[in-house]
């Protein structure tokens, strides 16, 4: 299963959002710094209505969600690239998880202490974001060293990783991630960076964390104290990381966990708040991580299947039985939107949005599909 790190500066309230997310209790959220440690793991299911839609239609038993799972990483402080604060290990974790949940603190609260004494969410992303450069700069520097020798011998990887570092080398000095280099690279560049594992070559998503009256009044597009933060990184998202920001409340998130999601609902919908700031960063945490979801459904169960952008349909067919990929003749196709419009699936063969696909068919996000095959 793909792993999401939550990661931010001490005090940002990242493993209140840990606890709302997984709604549990796992993670201690602590007004100081490093009051986590070792990092908690929860596995998350991913918010999906149309499997409700299906399941209804279908008459089904039970519905199962698709999910990944969130990592809370100790917090981070300058010179963590050095080994200040718990920076050795807050970096080792990070090289073990898929993609970066990185919480950005948009609240104002001076009960809860801030490593820097003020709020100030596009230094705190700078002062994460340079760290994670300068382990990323310090690894490429030692690859280049180890490599220059055989280069100069004629082999031809580290002639490739030789050539592919030294135009890194300068990017990152300028203090830009790797994630933005990697866009202008030929498909075998793309391979031979990859074997660098660079931690800023990771997909990365900003989660805006607000008051419980900054949420209500954004949700209402009132101005707040939170406005211009939150602005200003989603300027930063998408001018710096190439990524998007999402709004969430971590506090009112955690606090939900003690109702039911019925009542968790009303009472957003009391604020004015469509929707859970969690469920849409779960949602975006998943796209992010390059998954997509196809579905089944019938009497027995509707159920979310997981594959990553791009799998075609026995690949897709693997997810269920590795006996579905071996054997796979075809897929029977109907996009969840044509199903429900149209009301089932016979109904859906007559007005031929029914399909028949092969080994070539791209699944998409959405499909509705029964396999079949002969082992």
């Amino acid at each position: 299963m793909l792993q999401a790190g939550i990661v931010g500066l001490p005090n940002v309230g990242k493993s209140t959002l840990f606890n709302a997310l997984t709604r549990t209790r796992k993670a201690e959220a602590a007004n100081y710094p490093f009051c986590t440690i070792d990092p908690n793991t929860g596995v998350v299911q991913v918010p999906d209505v149309r499997l409700e839609v299906l399941s209804k239609l279908s008459g089904s038993q039970r519905v199962v969600s698709a999910a990944i799972e969130f990592v809370d990483i100790a917090g981070l402080v300058r010179g963590a690239s050095k080994g200040e604060g718990l920076g050795n290990q807050f970096l080792s974790h990070i090289r073990e998880v898929d993609a970066i949940v990185q919480v950005v603190r948009c609240f104002e609260d001076a009960d809860i202490h801030h490593v820097s004494g003020r709020i100030d969410p596009i230094g705190d992303i700078e002062i994460i974001n340079t760290e994670l450069i300068l382990a990323d700069l310090s690894s490429a520097q030692k690859r280049l060293e180890r490599n220059a020798k055989a280069a100069r011998g004629g082999d031809k990887q580290a002639k490739a990783e030789v050539s592919l570092l030294e135009r890194l080398i300068p990017h990152l000095d300028a203090g830009k991630l790797a994630s933005l280099f990697a866009e202008s690279l030929s498909p075998e560049e793309a391979r031979v960076m990859r074997d660098f594992y660079l931690l800023t070559s990771k997909r990365m998503l900003f989660a805006c964390n607000v008051s419980e009256a900054d949420l209500v009044a954004l949700a209402k597009k009132e101005a707040c104290q939170a406005t211009a933060h939150v602005a200003a990184v989603q300027d930063y998202a998408a001018t710096h990381a190439g990524t998007g920001a999402v709004v969430i409340s971590a506090q009112i998130e955690s606090e939900l966990t003690e109702l039911s999601l019925e009542e968790a609902r009303d009472y957003l919908a009391g604020l004015g708040v469509e929707e859970s700031g969690v469920g849409a960063l779960i949602r975006a945490t998943y796209e992010l991580l390059g998954l997509r979801t196809y579905m089944t459904t019938g009497e027995k169960e509707t159920r979310a299947w997981t594959i990553r952008a791009g799998d075609k349909a026995p690949a897709a067919a693997g997810v269920i039985h590795s006996d579905f990929e071996r054997g796979f003749i075809a897929a029977e196709v109907v996009h969840f939107n044509d199903l429900v419009e149209l009301g089932s699936h016979a109904k859906a063969r007559e007005a031929g949005k029914l399909r028949i696909e092969g080994k070539d068919y791209v699944v998409k996000d959405g499909d509705v599909i029964e396999f079949r095959f002969n082992v």
